[in-house]
Formats: C-alpha cells, sequence, structure tokens
C-alpha cells in the first residue's frame, strides 16, 4: 500500500489545517492479476498482432533513415506536448502555479502507467499533492474530477473528428459505424452533465432516474441492494458546479490542446521516417488514423491504451495508403517519444514534490514543539 505524507492544507473555511491525503488502498491480489492480464495482451499485441499488420523489419529500415532534422522536428514536437500537458491543473484550479500543475499531472501519469492497477493510486497521489498546495478537499476533489471528466469528453469526441476525417479522405468505411455511435454516447454524457450542472433539482431528477434504472439489478444481487446513485450525484453537483461555471473553457481549451499537440508528436515521426521531401501520409487521413484510435483510451485493458491503440493506428494508417514500415517506426517513435520522456518528468516531479513534503512536516513540527515549549 502507498500512501502519500501528511501535508497542511487550507480546510474549507480557510482555516489552516493538517490533513492527510487518502491512502490508495490496493487489492494487491486483484492487482497483480490485471497487471500480468494486462502485460500479456500488450506482448500479445506488439508480438502477434503488430507483425500482421505492421513491419517491425520495414521499420526499423525507416528508423534507420531518419535525418537529424526529423529527429529534432520530433525533439521540438514532443517539448510542446509536454509543456502543454501539465497546464490542465492550472486550468482547473488557478491558484496552482504553472509548475504544480505540472507536478501533479506528470507524477500522476508515471504512478498510472507505471504501477499495475495505479489508477487508485494516481488519484490518492493528485489529492495529496493538490491539498499540500493549500487547496481545500472540497476543491482538490472538483480539479481531479474536472479533469478526468474533460479528458472522457475528449476521448469520445476525438474519434468522432477522426471518423469525419477518414470519410473526407475515402478511407473511413471500416470505421464508419463508430462515427454515429460515438456522436450517441458523447451527446447523452454531454446532456447529462448538462443537466447536473444546471440546477440541484435536475441533478436529483437524473439521480433518481438513475436508481430507476438500476433498481432491477439492486432487486436480484442482494450486495447491491442499498444502492443509491442519487446521492454521489448531488454531491457531485456540489463540488463541479462553481468550477465548471468558471473553468469549462480553459478545460477544454487545454484538454483539447493535450490531444493536438500528442497528434503533432505523431505526424512529425509519420513524415520523420517517410521524409518530409516526399509526399508521403496527408495530415487528414494522419488526425483520422490518431483521432479514431483514441477511443481505446476507453478500453482500460493496458495503460494508455498502450497495444490496443497502437494496433488501431497503425491497422488505420495503413489501410489510408501508408507503408507498412513506416506506419509501424512512427508509431513506435510516437509510443517511445511521448511515454519515456513523460515517466522521466513524472519521476522528477514526484521526487522534488515528496522532498518538499518532508521539509514541510518537518519544519512544521520543528514550529509546533517551539510552540509547545518544548523545543
Amino acid at each position: 500500500m502507498w500512501q502519500a505524507p501528511a501535508m497542511a492544507q487550507s480546510s474549507p473555511d480557510g482555516d489552516p489545517g493538517t490533513v492527510a491525503p487518502p491512502a490508495a488502498k490496493l487489492d494487491v491480489r486483484k492487482s497483480v492479476i490485471m497487471g500480468v492480464i494486462g502485460l500479456a495482451l500488450i506482448v500479445l499485441i506488439f508480438w502477434r498482432v503488430i507483425p500482421q499488420i505492421g513491419s517491425y523489419n520495414e521499420a526499423i529500415d525507416s528508423l534507420q533513415s531518419m535525418t537529424w532534422i526529423a529527429l529534432g522536428v520530433i525533439a521540438v514536437a514532443v517539448v510542446v506536448y509536454l509543456a502543454v500537458y501539465g497546464l490542465i491543473y492550472k486550468a482547473a484550479e488557478k491558484s496552482l502555479t504553472y509548475w504544480q500543475s505540472q507536478q501533479v499531472k506528470q507524477a500522476a501519469f508515471t504512478i498510472s502507467n507505471g504501477v499495475p492497477a495505479g489508477g487508485a493510486v494516481g488519484l490518492a497521489l493528485q489529492f495529496g499533492m493538490l491539498t499540500s498546495y493549500r487547496l481545500s478537499a472540497s476543491s482538490a476533489t472538483a480539479a481531479i474530477t474536472a479533469v478526468s471528466v474533460w479528458a472522457t469528453f475528449t476521448s469520445l469526441g476525438f474519434p468522432i473528428l477522426g471518423v469525419l476525417a477518414l470519410t473526407i479522405t475515402g478511407t473511413g468505411d471500416s470505421v464508419a459505424w463508430l462515427g454515429p455511435l460515438g456522436l450517441a454516447i458523447l451527446v447523452t454524457v454531454i446532456v447529462l452533465f448538462a443537466l447536473v450542472m444546471r440546477s440541484q433539482n435536475l441533478a436529483e431528477r437524473v439521480g433518481n432516474a438513475a436508481n430507476a434504472l438500476v433498481r432491477p439489478l439492486t432487486r436480484r444481487v442482494a450486495r447491491f441492494k442499498d444502492l443509491d446513485l442519487a446521492g454521489p450525484i448531488m454531491r457531485f453537483r456540489a463540488d463541479m458546479s462553481d468550477l465548471v461555471r468558471r473553468r469549462w473553457k480553459l478545460l477544454t481549451i487545454v484538454q483539447i490542446g493535450i490531444a493536438l499537440t500528442q497528434f503533432l508528436i505523431l505526424y512529425a515521426a509519420l513524415r520523420g521516417v517517410e521524409g518530409w521531401g516526399s509526399a508521403g501520409t496527408d495530415i487528414l487521413s494522419a488526425f483520422g488514423a490518431f483521432a479514431v484510435s483514441q477511443i481505446m483510451l476507453m478500453v482500460p485493458i493496458t495503460p494508455g491504451g498502450l497495444g490496443t491503440m497502437d494496433a488501431l493506428m497503425i491497422q488505420l494508417l495503413v489501410s489510408g495508403g501508408t507503408d507498412k514500415g513506416a506506419a509501424t517506426a512512427a508509431d513506435l517513435v510516437w509510443r517511445a517519444t511521448s511515454y519515456f520522456p513523460q515517466i522521466l518528468v513524472g519521476l522528477i516531479a514526484l521526487v522534488t514534490w515528496y522532498r518538499r513534503a518532508g521539509q514541510a512536516i518537518a519544519t512544521r513540527s520543528v514550529g509546533d514543539q517551539h510552540a509547545d515549549g518544548t523545543g
């Protein structure tokens, strides 16, 4: 079990207090099982699936032909992506500095992607870091929830844009069904979200309707007999309504910026392996493949869609006319350059925050001793 250190924070009424961020209690057996399943699936995809739709040998040839200029363009794209990625918590909570926002988001990425079933640990870490920056518990919860909700909106919305892009290029027949399905899901989610945010009365009605939908389940399964969805929905609205009203535009801009700069890495890698002097894959086809593959982020089998997203993206690129070797190489470069640098930045963020947390605890302890006359 991992637990963030206790840190001084502002209480909801603004008075300083000491609150320990919630511990991330992991079911070790479940975590190990999920970790093994996820790892096995990743190995299977990269070992068996991707070679069927791409080519590692041709990818190696493509990578060896890349110029230093192409590598430089990719490096710039990665820096831009990392810079934008760290803005999201600043967009959700204006009192945070840019570096604090970077620390929270990058450290959470490292934990969530580096620990089996690390999502729960990542949430506890984000809460601990945000409260250490003197955010109240309710403000920290609202910021975490807002960031998660907007990421979900993007994961649902981008595949719709991707299907549109592939349709324009004439290569979207195989995924055309994703457009209407994704649009229906996205509209439903946004409408329900808007209703909950609009008023307390509407939020209560949505909660009661949700209870009515799950009532057949609660009647048949004993462990769900006391399930009540109205309460959590009402608390969700109470935590989120003010933040959404004030910050939804910035959250939307930054979240779209994160997705677009990640695509920038892919396109820079793709054109780099193809050669900037050649005609190569047009940007609309590349965007369509990238955007549609975002749907795999909604399938929480592997962290960050590792493997599943890659296989779908390579398949769509190849279907659009991209050379198998170039598609595979571009995906591998995109995955490596958007994953490992972020893990490194996240480790730096985690270490620097943890050292600061320890120093703050030590300082507070000395201050308490002097106040008690024991120092």
